[in-house]
């Protein structure tokens, strides 16, 4: 039985194999034929869609005060190990924004700032976020950048590690009407730190600790990705990200 799906693409006129897991292949899938049924599947179920609907983004502006002083005025953060949000899809960050406050995402700073915000101001909050251009990330080089590449675009067959560009899109862009966050120029630590977050889920569940973690990614997609990578290929991974644009 095949363990995974080889997917061809083509890259400047050359064709290459993007190795998949089945077990993310079929997950993609499942995903992507919601998201076609119900524009707003990473919206949570509980929330009116006028809410999100109705976000605006000058109201969203007078909220983001609190936000400034990690993320900078227009979402574009210049402490690495705070997220740039500048450009992210909206409903991706409304999501988030829900989950810090549900405890779904576990994060003591975030959960504090979001436990008086309403659907409203979280919804106008992404709304303005969302509209904002996200600054130039820095580019990698040598081994650690071609490393990072070669798993971002092809994956790592030998260890069941699906390529990133499968779900996140060759430029790092995501796809906002399946949940899937843009990446591109975002700090090279601040994914670092997220994908070992995605990765400790596992290993808590295999040594019974109870170490900081992160598993609210669909279906456990992410926790799946960064199980079986190194701390140097995620070093790596995450630098290469950093230089998408």
């Amino acid at each position: 039985m095949q363990n995974a799906t080889q997917i061809k693409g083509q890259t400047k006129g050359q064709t290459k194999e993007i190795f998949v897991s089945n077990n993310t292949f079929g997950k993609l899938k499942k995903m992507l034929v919601f998201s076609a049924l119900t524009l707003s599947l990473n919206v949570a179920v509980a929330v009116d869609n006028k809410v999100f609907d109705q976000a605006d983004i000058a109201r969203g502006k007078a909220k983001s005060a609190t936000c400034v002083a990690c993320h900078g005025a227009d979402g574009n953060s210049l402490a690495p190990i705070f997220p740039k949000i500048a450009g992210q899809n909206r409903s991706y960050l409304f999501k988030q924004l829900q989950e810090f406050k549900s405890g779904t995402r576990v994060e003591s700073v975030m959960g504090g700032i979001v436990a008086a915000l309403s659907d409203a101001d979280m919804a106008d909050l992404a709304a303005y976020f969302a509209a904002q251009k996200v600054s130039k990330g820095v580019l990698s080089s040598g081994k650690s950048f071609e490393l990072g590449r070669k798993i971002y675009r092809g994956g790592k067959k030998s260890t069941n590690v699906t390529a990133c560009i499968a779900c996140h899109g060759v430029h790092g862009k995501g796809l906002p009407s399946a949940g899937f966050p843009a990446l591109a120029a975002q700090h090279s630590l601040y994914i670092s730190k997220q994908l070992k977050l995605f990765r400790q889920y596992s290993l808590n569940q295999q040594t019974g600790e109870n170490k900081p973690s992160r598993n609210n990614d669909y279906e456990g997609m992410m926790i799946n990705f960064t199980k079986n990578l190194t701390n140097k290929e995620i070093d790596a991974v995450s630098a290469y990200i950093a230089g998408l644009k």
